[in-house]
């Protein structure tokens, strides 16, 4: 496939190799190798953090609305400038609280609906807007033709975006689908055969094909071409709700043949400490527990990190509880299929909590909000091991001299220049996906690994995009190589 101009991006995967962040260096620990290190930022939020999306620039989009306080009649959002240590707030024109967030393939913010009103009970706006980092400012699109409150929206593989669920203007859950795609804008709502959980969790699978692994019990199937639904394709063994657990599609590799599996973890209130994935390359797709976390957790994140292994992190047993929140950070690790400590957070992360993979190969978390009026406004850096040195000290990491193309056609050839390929000395390379994190969940994140070979003569990597667009969607992503250490 042709690479596509750089104003479009359809049809092409494009990537951002970045440079460690200069704002914040964390000082070396014991056993950081080993758990990671947490640090505070030396500064805050000045507004809460309920939705959170990486944007191409290296900023992050910060979307509050009225932040879960029906007294307040300021609605805003904010830009996080990381390098320089600088947040920017700005006024919105409505509420876009408890909307649903996704990155376009150009690079711009989709964000359906929000919060028409508190009371008597919570009602979804109608609203459809972008926001463009280019210009820093949001644009109405056309209306939805139902509202939406606590909907999701998915990247399809033909960069289209798929938004469903959420409470309608008038109070029932909309269960009729509406696409939206840059060139067409909003298709006419397609109706479904059942009514999803709010902010259900779903997956773009490597078929074209959305996977349904919860909230609840039963797991469904979607094909959009054929707007038709498989209902009960697997339950869950935990069999009740995993409501506010988190849900991620592991590792996308050329060495799996890009197998989709699917883990779901905590969940319930009171919580559950428990994991299960789910093979959806199998002949039957069942789904198996895998490692029990170290503590129960609703209002949980899990973070995909690109050695594959995923951060879980926040909740508590009951829901909004703060009596009950855990600060113990969990990895799990999908090759070993084991859970190990990934050190302790300086502050509860419970409901309306962020977390995001940064373009250093750290993990940004902000937010918790479990009483209206109030949150958390101390953000905080979790530092992975695969950033130390055994004695704790900072790793010296891979370095990324230049890249052939920004952007990338699919099934496509093109080169990294690495000093570290002339001892070959690069073990991976990945693609991470800027993710969108709210309510638990990310509607963007997604790991794809790369096949390449190694030119020690010239310190080369020779790599191969993608195969398609439902393995990796277009959009941007962040190009990680990791040496023989893991670094």
């Amino acid at each position: 496939m042709n690479r596509l101009s750089a104003s479009l991006f359809l049809g092409g995967v494009v990537f951002l190799a970045f440079c460690q962040l200069t704002q914040f260096a964390p000082a070396g620990r014991s056993q950081a190798n080993v758990t990671g290190l947490w640090q505070t930022l030396p500064y805050t939020m000045p507004i809460n953090p309920v939705h959170a999306h990486l944007l191409y620039t290296g900023n992050v989009l910060v979307i509050s609305g009225t932040g879960n306080d029906p007294a307040n009649s300021l609605m805003q959002a904010a830009l996080w400038n990381p390098h320089a240590g600088s947040i920017t707030v700005q006024t919105l024109e409505y509420d876009m609280f408890c909307n649903g967030l996704v990155g376009l393939p150009d690079g711009r913010v989709l964000i359906a609906g929000g919060t028409l009103s508190y009371k008597p009970s919570f009602l979804g706006y109608q609203r459809l807007s972008t926001y463009d980092p280019a210009t820093g400012l949001f644009t109405d699109e056309p209306s939805m033709a139902h509202g939406r409150w606590y909907p999701n929206a998915t990247m399809l593989g033909n960069g289209s975006v798929m938004i469903y669920s959420g409470y309608s203007e008038t109070g029932p859950t909309n269960n009729t689908i509406e696409i939206f795609s840059e060139s067409a804008g909003l298709g006419a709502p397609l109706t479904t055969p059942w009514t999803p959980p709010l902010y259900p969790r779903l997956h773009l699978l490597p078929n074209g094909n959305i996977f349904y692994s919860g909230s609840t019990s039963p797991s469904n199937i979607y094909n959009p071409s054929t707007n038709t639904w498989t209902m009960g394709v697997a339950a869950t063994n935990y069999g009740g709700s995993r409501l506010y657990g988190s849900s991620v599609l592991l590792p996308l590799t050329p060495a799996n043949n890009y197998d989709p599996k699917v883990m779901i973890f905590g969940g319930g209130t009171p919580a559950t400490a428990t994991s299960e994935v789910i093979d959806l390359g199998a002949a039957t797709p069942a789904w198996a527990y895998g490692p029990s976390m170290s503590s129960p957790r609703i209002e949980m994140d899990a973070t995909l990190l690109p050695n594959g292994k995923i951060l879980l992190t926040g909740g508590s047993t009951n829901d909004e509880d703060l009596t009950t929140a855990h600060l113990n950070a969990d990895m799990y690790d999908p090759v070993a299929n084991t859970m190990s400590s990934a050190g302790t957070e300086a502050f509860a992360r419970l409901y309306h909590t962020v977390t995001l993979l940064m373009p250093d190969a750290t993990v940004w978390v902000a937010g918790s909000n479990p009483a209206q009026g109030t949150y958390q406004p101390e953000m905080e850096i979790y530092t992975p091991p695969y950033l130390f040195n055994a004695d704790g000290t900072l790793a010296t990491r891979p370095t990324i001299t230049s890249v052939s193309t920004s952007i990338l056609g699919y099934g496509s050839s093109f080169s990294v220049q690495t000093p570290d390929a002339l001892t070959s000395n690069i073990a991976s390379v990945v693609l991470m996906r800027n993710g969108s994190s709210t309510h638990a969940f990310d509607m963007d994140q997604r790991y794809v690994g790369l096949s390449f070979t190694t030119d020690t003569v010239n310190g080369v990597l020779n790599l191969t995009s993608p195969p398609n667009s439902n393995i990796a969607p277009p959009g941007y992503y962040m190009l990680f190589i990791l040496n023989s250490s893991g670094v």
